[in-house]
């Protein structure tokens, strides 16, 4: 199998393989405002009585280290660990959608379950990594139940939530991009960060069709692909890929390796640095990755020289961006953390690709819930770094001068953008 590639109506969504952001998202018109939205009234008060009455009956009780909040706030975020105001935005984006269609969802005691049970059960879901039973008796419905309007929510966040997974529309857009990762540590004209982690499964070992998924730290797993932008914002992902392949196949593989190609990214103003020498838009990866002319990864082997060695201080560092960003995607939705049991191969893509609109909504509300959060760099527990050692010519030159720019010793000339 394939990853999904591009998105479409959610009639052909079942069909694609890949996950790529190369057409226009949806229109900013079409998307619900990103101030507070209205919900029912005392919704989160009888919802949290009917989680404690499930928990004083003898099943499992909703519990997670709170932020230090007010006590409603905390105890909503100590189950959901996002805001009520990001919670209201998810329920208005998806309502349409999971409301369309009749349904007979209910709980144990036979009472309907409204839009905001709904979302609070995917939510839940998603973020705690939990079994459908755990889930399914924390709040009082069969697994049945939590699997399918799961599902539904999953659905209705690839149709209404890809506006806030895109890749930057405009000059000034690109611009700001540009800035702050210059900000981090002096790479000039940057636009992305691009890394891999792995998500792991159990699969039967005795069918050979699940050997592609078998990886190099003999694990089944599958592979998401990002590239990030300085805010850990998610601007092109695809996923889908088995473990088995590398990072240099899967980069290939992708639509957003096509799309550069093709000359449709990374194709703004290149920097002028010194005479004829002009530095093109580009992301930085790490070894795993081949050396091109958009894309700089560190020098590699012994005895480099200072020069190198500084080039590679700033690229690491400025690199972390994109390591974090999925080491709190998978802490954040830990449905994709740790090891999955027999996931559903077709459907897992499109499950991650939610986790990383999810992900990139909490950034775009601005959520301080997420704050009290640590930072982690670690996402890929378990897997070496990988090695590539394909490298096009003019990018090896191309580095070489940037390392020289950012030392001071290329020979001066205003820099300019053309």
């Amino acid at each position: 199998m394939g990853p999904i590639r591009g998105f479409k109506r959610r009639k052909k969504a079942a069909d694609k393989k890949e996950v790529d952001q190369n057409g226009s998202p949806s229109s900013e018109t079409d998307a619900p405002s990103l101030g507070p939205q209205p919900q029912p009234l005392n919704w989160w008060d009888e919802f949290s009585k009917r989680i404690s009455g499930t928990a004083a009956s003898g099943r499992a009780a909703l519990s997670w280290r709170s932020p230090s909040r007010s006590k409603d706030s905390k105890s909503f975020e100590s189950v959901f660990r996002i805001s009520r105001k990001t919670f209201n935005y998810i329920c208005s984006l998806v309502k349409e959608d999971m409301m369309a269609r009749q349904s007979s969802f209910s709980d144990l005691n036979g009472k309907p379950l409204c839009l905001n049970d709904q979302v609070a059960v995917a939510l839940r879901r998603l973020s705690s990594g939990e079994s459908l039973s755990v889930i399914g008796d924390s709040f009082g419905m069969n697994q049945s139940t939590v699997s399918q309007i799961t599902w539904r929510f999953v659905e209705a966040m690839e149709e209404r939530g890809l506006h806030h997974l895109n890749w930057p529309s405009t000059e000034a857009e690109m611009d700001q991009v540009k800035s702050k990762f210059e900000k981090i540590r002096g790479l000039p004209n940057c636009c992305g960060a691009v890394d891999i982690t792995h998500i792991v499964m159990t699969l039967p070992t005795m069918d050979p069709s699940n050997n592609v998924w078998f990886d190099r730290e003999k694990n089944y797993s599958m592979v998401l692909q990002a590239v990030v932008d300085p805010e850990m914002r998610f601007r092109d992902v695809i996923a889908g890929w088995p473990g088995s392949l590398s990072d240099a196949i899967v980069l290939r593989s992708s639509g957003f390796f096509r799309l550069t190609e093709e000359g449709k990214r990374l194709n703004g103003k290149k920097l002028s640095i010194s005479e004829g020498t002009d530095i093109r838009e580009y992301i930085i990866g790490d070894a795993g990755f081949p050396l091109l002319p958009w894309l700089f990864t560190p020098y590699q082997g012994k005895g480099l020289s200072d020069l190198q060695i500084e080039f590679n201080k700033r690229h690491a560092a400025t690199r972390m961006v994109a390591q974090m960003a999925l080491a709190r995607l998978k802490e954040m939705w830990r449905i994709i953390h740790g090891v999955m049991w027999m996931p559903d191969k077709n459907r897992l893509p499109r499950i991650i690709l939610v986790c990383c609109l999810l992900h990139n909504i909490i950034i775009d509300m601005e959520d301080e819930v997420v704050d009290d959060m640590s930072l982690s760099h670690h996402h890929d527990t378990g897997y070496r770094r990988q090695n590539c050692e394909s490298f096009d010519k003019s990018a090896l030159i191309m580095r070489d001068k940037l390392s020289l720019y950012l030392t001071g010793t290329l020979p001066p000339q205003k820099v300019t953008f053309s």
